[in-house]
């Protein structure tokens, strides 16, 4: 079922969070429609693409869809590839990183049928032009994957923020966050394992401030509302240690015979 998270005229945004079911990790799909365009992030994979397709199709035409969007290459980010480009004419952006790694998610036979369709971003990221807005790319590398970007529309005020602010709770996926302080359990055992380090928390939090962030959506659990509480979370992650800032020699031994 879609929720629609921003609505201003043409302008609409549509949060998924309910699709995934039986063993896989719960994920939350967005999709935006500006006038007769339509861009998707992080679609998934087999588990998401029949009720995500089906979902979308009551509240737009998949055939008008401009953009597959992924944050990274992950198993529950962008595996469904070959059948968005199969059913749709979509072009589909992931970082430059990625672009050529793509493909092999991708039959042998539909290779010289999608050439040109999968476009790498920059590194530093860049402005997409999307209907009469932009969606802009940010640069969020090392969080967690090593080619990483999140994703702005500036018109909703509303940040994709990828694996960054996930959480791991096993209801109410599509409440906003009301308590920080008791949701940091929810998060706080992920980042410290999937985020690089705190260095990267600390530049990745500085660039966002220098947005108007009104709703935060990770791509796990739920989501942040409201300028108060998008600044409790980049307090938090500003301050945690994580990734490589926790090991040490123990954690890189040959394990001992049993």
């Amino acid at each position: 079922m879609a929720e629609t998270i921003f609505e201003a005229g043409d302008h609409k945004v549509y949060l998924f969070t309910d699709l995934v079911t039986g063993e896989g990790i719960q994920s939350n799909q967005l999709f935006i429609v500006n006038g007769s365009h339509s861009a998707l992030f992080d679609p998934g994979g087999n588990l998401t693409y029949q009720p995500l397709n089906m979902a979308i199709s009551k509240v737009s035409s998949i055939k008008a869809l401009d953009y597959v969007i992924a944050t990274h290459q992950d198993p529950d980010i962008i595996p469904s590839l070959d059948k968005w480009l199969m059913y749709t004419d979509a072009k589909v952006l992931v970082s430059k990183l990625w672009e050529r790694f793509l493909p092999h998610l991708i039959p042998a036979f539909m290779i010289e049928k999608v050439q040109g369709r999968i476009v790498g971003i920059p590194d530093k990221g860049a402005r997409i032009k999307f209907g009469d807005s932009n969606i802009i790319a940010l640069p969020a590398h090392f969080l967690h994957s090593v080619g990483n970007l999140h994703f702005y529309d500036p018109v909703g005020k509303i940040l994709f923020s990828g694996d960054v602010g996930a959480s791991l709770v096993d209801k109410d996926h599509d409440k906003p966050v009301d308590d920080f302080e008791a949701h940091v359990e929810n998060m706080e055992g992920f980042h410290k394992r999937y985020m690089g380090s705190n260095k990267v928390c600390r530049l990745w939090a500085s660039m966002i401030r220098e947005l108007d962030v009104e709703i935060m959506v990770p791509q796990h659990g739920r989501l942040f509302q409201g300028k108060a509480m998008v600044e409790n979370f980049l307090q938090w992650f500003e301050q945690l240690e994580c990734g490589i800032d926790l090991v040490d020699q123990s954690d890189y031994r040959v394990p001992k015979r049993k």
